[in-house]
């Protein structure tokens, strides 16, 4: 009887043990566990990264995506946003753009068309892993053009070759329909919309042609998508129907959302006040180098150094610097003018006149300044604008030399000579126009005397006349060393020389 109740007495500590037991999990479960459940919600705050690719295509913007992708930190589920909003520019930077986002490691890319992702743009839009647009906004038309006196002007076959071909592997890496997307280069091709055995394929005129007689037989359906003479251009709804466009939304947030994106933080990343100034150098570039040039000319030819060869370096040193920040110079660009500046120098101070060395470090300037615009030193045949680019750069630089040269020479002879009249006095008020000259130069010098220049006339300096040496001033006109001259006009105290 006493162990009956002593084991009952048991069984029922052993029950009570067990529901204390399991009391005690739920409080540690409630407690303990599920706040700890709760930090996965705070680091499961997504960063999406968004770069904006808006205005012109240029070298510019080119570094600042660069830029931009290096400052993306490595992260898991990380979201990269191109925000298109661009008619195009440059192949050449488009392409190198292109290659950045290719090669990029850090997230997945999304190109989302704001506005519109024109010519170039669409090479970017297509370069990453999904594109996505906004309601009413468009994509394609990626002809190669040229301007001409009659305007614009789509380049040939030659040009369209590598465009295409660069089309084709951006399809095949992202699952595009390769023949819509060569259509947005080449107004030449006609694209049609097959439906055979169940499937639909998109073929060019020549590979339907060269279809068989029982695979024709097979068609169910053909359309033509793109007509000839057509570049392929399409809106939100084309581009999701042809197979280009994940989806179409209103706006950033709708984006996320259709993505699936659970919560997140927007991170824009904007061009720099640095490279906003880099590209506004980069656009008035000709002009800084025409001035530039004249300047350093205008330096050579006056005695001394003063403003003029200060305003030549600083003009040339924001073009350059410009370009060695996009990535378009390097230290040989820098090497090459520095050595065109020493030989000018070596010209101008040591052996005056204009020789070997004075020519030589201007075709060192010139060399250094085409090279520092592009970032290549031969075109590449394979991609034909390299050379249409290279020969841009002669031109402008060249272009820029001649009209220096001729600024100048204007500055020099017009300008010049007459800034006295124009800075502040004080003067005297009485004309000494028929003053005695009593000097010992104007007594000892007369109208017709000949002799040689001593030093360079730029435009005053020395002059041998018989055993006598004298100050003389031309009428504007520059002399070299060992000149022939002859006194013209005696004013006061001025004795006026020319060329004999």
């Amino acid at each position: 009887m006493i162990k009956s109740a002593i084991s009952n007495l048991k069984e029922i500590l052993m029950k009570l043990l067990k529901k204390t037991a399991l009391i005690f999990s739920i409080f540690l479960l409630f407690f303990i566990v599920l706040p700890c459940g709760s930090v996965p919600d705070e680091i499961s705050v997504q960063k999406v990264y968004v770069i904006p690719v808006a205005g012109d295509v240029d070298p510019g913007m080119s570094a600042f995506v660069k830029r931009a992708l290096e400052n993306i930190p490595v992260g898991n589920d990380t979201h990269i946003i191109f925000e298109m909003s661009t008619f195009g520019g440059r192949v050449d930077s488009a392409l190198q753009i292109v290659d950045t986002i290719v090669n990029n490691k850090k997230g997945k890319t999304i190109a989302y068309v704001k506005d519109k992702a024109i010519s170039a743009g669409a090479l970017i839009a297509l370069s990453c892993d999904e594109l996505t647009m906004n309601n009413n906004t468009t994509i394609g038309d990626c002809a190669p053009i040229t301007y001409s006196k009659e305007g614009p002007k789509m380049m040939g076959e030659k040009f369209q070759s590598p465009l295409r071909a660069k089309f084709r592997s951006l399809a095949k890496k992202n699952g595009y329909p390769e023949k819509l997307a060569e259509a947005m280069v080449t107004a030449e091709m006609e694209v049609y919309r097959i439906e055979m055995e169940g499937k639909t394929y998109y073929m060019d005129s020549r590979e339907y042609k060269d279809l068989g007689k029982k695979e024709k037989d097979s068609i169910t359906s053909k359309k033509t998508t793109v007509a000839k003479g057509e570049l392929l251009t399409m809106d939100d709804l084309e581009a999701k129907e042809l197979g280009f466009s994940k989806m179409s939304v209103s706006g950033l947030d709708e984006l996320l959302v259709k993505m699936k994106v659970g919560k997140y933080e927007i991170v824009r990343i904007e061009t720099s006040w640095s490279e906003i100034f880099v590209s506004f150098i980069g656009k008035i570039s000709p002009i800084l180098m025409l001035i530039g040039l004249a300047a350093l000319y205008t330096e050579i030819k006056a005695p001394g150094f003063g403003a003029p060869g200060a305003v030549g370096i600083i003009c040339l040193s924001l073009v350059f610097l410009s370009q060695y920040i996009v990535g378009m110079a390097d230290y040989t660009e820098l090497l090459i003018i520095v050595l065109g500046i020493i030989l000018l120098g070596f010209e101008l101070f040591v052996i005056p006149g204009f020789g070997i060395a004075g020519v030589a470090g201007v075709a060192c300037l010139a060399v250094g300044m085409i090279l520092s615009l592009q970032d290549f030193v031969i075109p590449d045949p394979s991609l034909p604008w390299e050379f249409d680019l290279l020969i841009n750069n002669i031109a402008q630089v060249l272009g820029s030399s001649v009209l220096a040269f001729i600024i100048s020479l204007s500055i020099l002879r017009f300008v010049i000579p007459k800034l006295s009249r124009v800075v502040d006095g004080p003067y005297l008020e009485v004309s000494l126009e028929d003053s005695h000259a009593d000097s010992i130069e104007a007594n000892a010098a007369h109208i017709g005397d000949t002799g040689l220049a001593m030093t360079p006339l730029r435009p005053s300096g020395k002059a041998r006349m018989g055993d006598e040496i004298f100050d003389v001033i031309t009428e504007g006109e520059f002399l070299e060393k060992g000149t022939p001259i002859i006194i013209s006009e005696i004013r006061g105290n001025r004795v006026i020389v020319s060329k004999k």
